[in-house]
This record gives C-alpha cells, structure tokens and sequence, in this order.
C-alpha cells in the first residue's frame, strides 16, 4: 500500500515523464508530417526532460508492484533521474542557438557538450557523493549535495537555460512583430516555467504546491511546441 506522500512524489512524477514521452514522441511525428526541423529538437528536449522523473517513477513502481524500494546501493536513483541532464541542456542549447545565433550554434554547442560531458563524469563516478538520499515515508527522496560539482553544474545549467532561452527568446520576441513576436513570447516564457518549476519542485515538500509545480513542467513543452509550431 503506498502512502500518500508516495502518491504525491511518485504518481505526479510518473505523469510528468508520461506526459513528457507522450508529448515529445507527438512533436517528433508533427516535425516530420510539417517538416519542421525545429520542432523535431523540442521533441527530444521534451522526452529528455520528462526522463528526469525516471529515477522517483521507477521507484514508486518498485514499491506499488514489488512493495520495496529501488535498489539505490550506488545511488540509482540520481543516476536515472540526471544522466539525461546534459543531452537535454545540450539539445535546447542547440534548438536556442539555431533561432537567437545561428552563426555561432556550432560553438556554443560544442562548449555545452563538453560541459555536459564533464557533468556527466562527476555523476556516474561520485553518484553516492553527489546526492543525499531519504526515505519520505515510502518512497527515495533525492537531493544535490551543494558542496559537490554536480549542484554547481546544474545551477550553471538551469541559470543558462533561463537567460539565454528564456530571457533570449523574449529578447527576440520584443524585437519581431506579429505573429512571430507571439511565437517567440510563448517559447521564452515555456523554458521560464521550466527553469522555476524544476528549481522548485526540488525544495517544496509534497502536497498541493508540488502537484502544480509538476502541472507546469509539463505546460513548459505545450508552451515550447505552440511557439515552434509552423502555421
């Protein structure tokens, strides 16, 4: 029987990443029906970014079904939920750069991934050190260590998605007119949500607030999608 803390962590974060699949698997189906390269990259963002619920999803499911936790030994639980970090900051950077500097995508993308690549050694060799996990009744609960490299690098991530996706697309939407300045309005504004509620769904303990914070995670990808549809 899983409590309702379990319900509130674990079911809200399974249909985040359900919605973020089922979302990101429909924008890649529209990119190519529309041909709209664009809105192919906001797809593998949006199942990206719904893959870091993997680690409390796959947790929840392990004590619905199995009535135990997540074997989290080697820290498990981070791994699932952040190993999609860097392919995900990678991907948008890329989509951001493509609309707000085109001329330089290929080196702000380049320095991203080595970045990117340097997060991801820091979380598979030091997982344990990276994290502090908690049982919150019956399910993990994980948290960045904010003396370990992994909390700086995604501090560093979450700052450059809001000002250069968030802040930029704005930027661009108050220099362009009609149509496109609505397009461009609704992007920023998406990948603000998503820097807001991700930031926060780490610090707000589960009831009410956390099932909206969560709501918004996955508007953020509507949002992003109604700004990169063609038409």
């Amino acid at each position: 029987m899983v409590s309702t803390t379990g319900w509130l962590i674990g079911g809200t974060a399974l249909c985040v990443m359900a919605f973020g699949l089922i979302f990101g698997i429909f924008f890649l189906y529209k990119s190519k029906k529309l041909e709209a390269d664009l809105l192919k990259y906001a797809g593998i963002l949006v199942i990206f970014t719904g893959l870091f619920y993997l680690g409390a999803s796959a947790d929840f499911l392990s004590v619905l079904f199995l009535g135990k936790n997540l074997d989290n030994t080697y820290g498990l639980h981070g791994i699932l939920a952040y190993m999609w970090v860097a392919p995900a900051v990678i991907d948008g950077i890329y989509l951001g750069a493509e609309i707000i500097a085109p001329e330089k995508k290929k080196i702000i993308t380049a320095i991203y991934g080595i970045i990117g690549v340097i997060f991801e050694l820091f979380l598979f060799l030091d997982t344990n050190n990276a994290f502090t996990f908690s049982l919150n009744e019956d399910v993990i609960d994980s948290s960045f260590n904010r003396s370990h490299p992994t909390f700086f690098f995604i501090a560093f991530f979450l700052a450059t998605v809001f000002v250069f996706l968030g802040i930029g697309f704005l930027v661009k939407a108050k220099q362009a007119t009609g149509d496109i300045r609505k397009k461009f309005t609704l992007i920023g504004l998406g990948f603000m949500l998503f820097v807001i509620c991700g930031a926060l769904d780490s610090l707000v303990a589960p009831g009410i607030f956390l099932i909206l914070i969560r709501i918004g995670m996955i508007s953020y990808a509507w949002l992003v999608y109604l700004g990169l549809k063609p038409g």
